[in-house]
């Protein structure tokens, strides 16, 4: 799918050595449509892939919208139009995509209708199934309305950002009258299973807005004379930015929350619409809301809040899902005895979800009981719902441990339940601490304190994922738990700080922003740099969500310049442009996008032959490596380098779901060679992981045999 904009590779000036990070955002959601789009993914999964991208997009306006129109109000002179010229460019791109949606939308009702699949509207209903309908209506829908007449001089109050509302047109005579009303997806499912057509097999869906469609006269019953009525979908996407204040007389679950209602009334950056909604209703209601022509006014199809796709049902064959890939059991962790035993023989690396996140809550179970532990120590960032990771702290408070939880307060859209979480985990005894104001705590950790023969020993967890179990399911991360005790102090000494800010400690193995994340990095680039330059083989491998630090954008381009081979796999926004001739000729870049959310952040670094590899929490973005706390570690483990080499080399060589990242970002899939081994990296990931077996593809540069990487581990100042 081409893109909006296509960035000039000649004649760069400075504000043109970056692709801008929100259309590069786009064409990562160009390809979560690729995959709606595409025949060889089972049906009913293309039809969640458009709830991904459709949730995607309500968190684009939220954030990346919201901050654009931010810089726009702020911003004065060419400043000024170049953010106009850019929001300009995003609404044709979304539009773009909107009606490309559209489409496979049309194509994915007409399949599975193919399989006897029925998603059907109110004017499709027989006389059964209308009956059938008005009782569902009466009985579950009707007590859960909360209807709302707009009247002129009457004020509307605030509607939720994202919720489902029908624009409701009543004719009463010569009259017109107008409602709003809140399709109640929170309480109800969006996709309801009514009785088959007479005569004709299958299964049959009707959306809860369209059930309302069909009964709208019962909810204005004895209020207002309905001689007709229409209702027309719309939504709003308003500012995700919590602001809250810096004053000490609220507590800071206080000002959390007060802001988490404030956002209520954020300004709205969206407002989509039924394309077919009448005139005089959209301007009434755009007049009501203070929206004008010149906001980000979408127009649409009949039905939005298509993320209710993600939990679509399959009712159908087997094969119109993806084949469950079990997880894998390691058999050395599933041996009778301590998982202590096991961490201190040799270090754990873990690939989720191809290993199970069992494991984690095995080690946090088995901390709370045993005898000799005495303190756990975890950050958490998002959770599940019913999580098991809380259970095992709160059972370790029970047993008599300290217990110490960095809770951030400031995850998007999780706010209000680590509010509640935070609490939970108060009122059971664990001293919950909220991290850093203006940093937020992003890393991945764990760090187990047990008395050992020698005194008391550290056992570390450092990762690239949340502690939670479902995002573990479906999010590809990386884990190490080890019992290097050098790593173990540096741990300590992260969570020391974030207890006591005024203290910078030093770290012997990490890296931690906002300390030494973006230095340590900045020094791998440069070694290879230098490599390079002296006539030695150059290379690194970076894999991450983001790539769009301007300053290491540019350290790149700098390597590629002095003769260093770069590759990248980037899932989401890269502002880079690879393969521009005197720019970035030696740098290739790549994205995946299949069944699992690729999510890990691992950074390889060739250094002559002794290959550094690092893996952690923080992406190659300014705020990741400035204003969080992210932690990377040094994996030394020879048996876990020549995992994450082999992994990165299966992605490397992936031709069915890589797209080439170029300076276009048109999303052209990694073409095939002739006879090439056919490679879905995340298949033969899985097959790797259980079997040992590698596909055949040319062998790494990176891939150094074990008998020639030095054993003895080097400590340099923040690198290890």
């Amino acid at each position: 799918m081409a893109n909006p904009i296509k960035t000039r590779a000649a004649d760069l000036r400075e504000h043109e050595l970056f692709y801008p990070r929100e259309l590069s955002w786009l064409s990562f959601n160009a390809r979560v449509l690729q995959e709606a789009a595409d025949q060889t993914v089972p049906l009913i999964e293309r039809l969640r892939y458009l709830g991904i991208f459709s949730n995607n997009s309500d968190e684009f306006f939220r954030v990346r919208v919201a901050e654009v129109q931010r810089l726009i109000s702020v911003a004065s002179g060419t400043n000024r139009q170049h953010f106009r010229d850019l929001l300009a460019a995003i609404l044709e791109g979304v539009v773009r995509l909107q009606k490309e949606f559209d489409r496979i939308y049309i194509q994915i009702m007409e399949e599975l209708a193919l399989r006897k699949i029925y998603l059907i509207n109110e004017q499709q209903l027989d006389e059964g199934q209308m009956a059938f309908v008005q009782r569902y209506f009466t009985q579950r829908v009707l007590p859960e309305l909360e209807p709302i007449l707009v009247v002129e001089g009457r004020p509307i109050p605030a509607l939720n950002d994202e919720s489902l509302y029908l624009a409701v047109d009543i004719r009463s005579g010569d009259d017109y009258h107008y409602a709003v009303v809140e399709v109640p997806t929170d309480r109800l499912d969006r996709f309801v299973e009514i009785p088959r057509r007479r005569g004709k097999g299958g299964k049959v869906f009707i959306v809860l807005d369209n059930i309302i469609r069909a009964c709208l006269p019962q909810m204005f019953r004895g209020v207002i004379q309905v001689d007709e009525a229409q209702a027309y979908c719309f939504k709003f996407s308003r500012d995700a930015e919590l602001e809250i204040d810096t004053g000490i007389s609220q507590s800071l679950i206080d000002k959390m929350t007060k802001s988490l209602k404030q956002r209520r009334k954020a300004d709205a950056v969206r407002m989509v619409y039924d394309e077919q909604i009448p005139t005089r209703l959209l301007d009434y209601i755009c007049a009501r809301f203070g929206f004008s022509k010149y906001d980000s006014l979408i127009a649409g199809g009949r039905y939005h809040n298509s993320k209710d796709f993600m939990g679509f049902p399959n009712v159908g064959p087997k094969y119109l899902e993806f084949k469950p890939l079990p997880p894998i059991r390691l058999e050395r962790l599933d041996q009778p005895g301590s998982i202590f035993d096991a961490i201190r023989e040799k270090d754990v690396f873990l690939y989720y979800p191809y290993h199970p996140f069992d494991y984690v809550i095995d080690l946090l179970k088995t901390a709370a009981l045993d005898p000799d532990v005495t303190d756990i120590k975890i950050c958490l960032y998002r959770v599940a719902k019913n999580s098991r990771v809380i259970d095992a702290l709160v059972n370790a408070v029970d047993n008599g441990k300290r217990v110490l939880a960095v809770v951030e307060l400031a995850a998007r859209f999780d706010e209000a339940a680590n509010i509640s979480w935070a609490e939970r985990l108060t009122e059971s005894g664990i001293n919950v601490i909220f991290g850093i104001p203006g940093l937020k705590v992003h890393s991945k950790l764990v760090l187990i304190e047990r008395k050992e023969k020698g005194g008391m020993r550290y056992y570390s967890h450092i990762g690239t994922g949340n502690f939670n179990e479902k995002t573990a399911r479906v999010y590809t991360d990386f884990t190490l738990i080890t019992y290097d005790q050098n790593v173990g102090k540096d741990v300590y000494n992260v969570f020391d700080f974030l207890q006591y800010t005024y203290r910078r400690p030093e770290y012997r193995l990490l890296l931690v922003s906002p300390h030494s994340s973006r230095p340590g990095l900045t020094e791998l680039v440069e070694t290879e740099i230098a490599n390079a330059r002296a006539g030695y083989r150059a290379e690194m491998t970076l894999k991450c969500n983001n790539l769009v630090d301007r300053d290491l954008v540019k350290k790149l381009y700098e390597a590629s310049e002095a003769g260093v081979k770069v590759n990248l796999i980037v899932r989401g926004m890269c502002s880079l442009l690879p393969g521009v001739k005197g720019l970035s000729e030696n740098i290739q870049a790549i994205s995946i996008v299949d069944r699992y959310l690729e999510h890990p952040r691992a950074y390889v670094f060739y250094n002559r032959g002794n290959p550094r590899y690092l893996i952690g929490s923080a992406d190659l973005m300014t705020r990741n490596l400035d204003f969080r706390v992210e932690v990377l570690v040094p994996i030394f483990d020879q048996d876990a380098q020549q995992t994450i080499q082999d992994i990165l080399d299966q992605q490397w060589h992936d031709n069915v779901k890589a797209r080439v990242l170029d300076q276009d970002q048109d999303n052209a899939y990694v073409p095939g060679k002739k006879k090439a081994t056919r490679i879905r990296s995340q298949e033969s990931i899985h097959r790797y992981l259980q079997t040992g077996k590698l596909p055949r593809y040319p062998k790494s540069r990176m891939n150094v045999p074990a008998r020639r990487r030095r054993k003895k581990r080097l400590v340099q100042p923040g690198i290890g």
